[in-house]
């Protein structure tokens, strides 16, 4: 009976030492007065991502639905690439002077130039809307986004309608003939967001 006396009071002995361990635990990540505050200028670093410029290219698929003719409008065919890795929405195109002249080329391939329908001839087919003044700006009708690189609709594939003119001095020469319309001289345009992307093929254009 002695013994097992002792048995019973070792067990307790033991159980109170883990008890005891585990409220001593529990004590450590308990709360108390002591309050940490955060030093002045804790910050953390961070880097934007790089600025690429978009790529606007003269296409011949698909194929311009209005054509041109001396005195009147045609439609213009351009795909938009993005390299950045975020959205760009286009708001507006900025075009070279009403006297700087498309080249006219015999396939839509863009390599053969037509004779005597040239920049310099000059084959008198413009802008729409080019003003005496390099760098006009004008306002598309909606806006372009085109999503960012490496995602669906980017190319963004864009007819600009009737975003080219032909004047009444254009050449017998530049009948039948493929335009690369002269450099547009720049955008507005401004990346980032979550936009929508515009779906390609899309219509567009400016109308003043």
């Amino acid at each position: 009976m002695a013994n097992a006396g002792r048995r019973v009071s070792w067990f307790t002995k033991g159980t109170a030492i883990v008890f005891g361990a585990v409220l001593a635990g529990v004590g450590a990540y308990a709360a108390t007065n002591w309050i940490v505050g955060l030093s002045s200028n804790s910050s953390g670093a961070a880097q934007s991502a790089t600025i690429a410029n978009v790529t606007i290219s003269g296409v011949a698929a698909p194929a311009a639905g209005n054509l041109l003719s001396p005195g009147g409008t045609g439609d213009v065919v351009v795909t938009v690439a993005n390299a950045n890795p975020y959205p760009v929405t286009i708001t507006a195109m900025q075009l070279p002077t009403s006297t700087t002249y498309a080249t006219g080329y015999t396939t839509n391939a863009l390599t053969t130039t037509q004779a005597g329908c040239v920049a310099s001839t000059p084959s008198d087919v413009t802008w729409s809307f080019a003003t005496a003044t390099s760098g006009s700006s004008h306002a598309l009708t909606t806006a372009l986004t085109v999503a960012a690189s490496g995602k669906a609709n980017n190319p963004l594939t864009v007819t600009l309608a009737n975003d080219a003119s032909m004047g009444l001095s254009a050449p017998l020469a530049c009948a039948n003939t493929y335009f690369s319309m002269p450099s547009l001289t720049g955008i507005s345009a401004t990346g980032g967001g979550t936009g929508t992307a515009t779906t390609s093929p899309a219509v567009d254009g400016w109308t003043s």
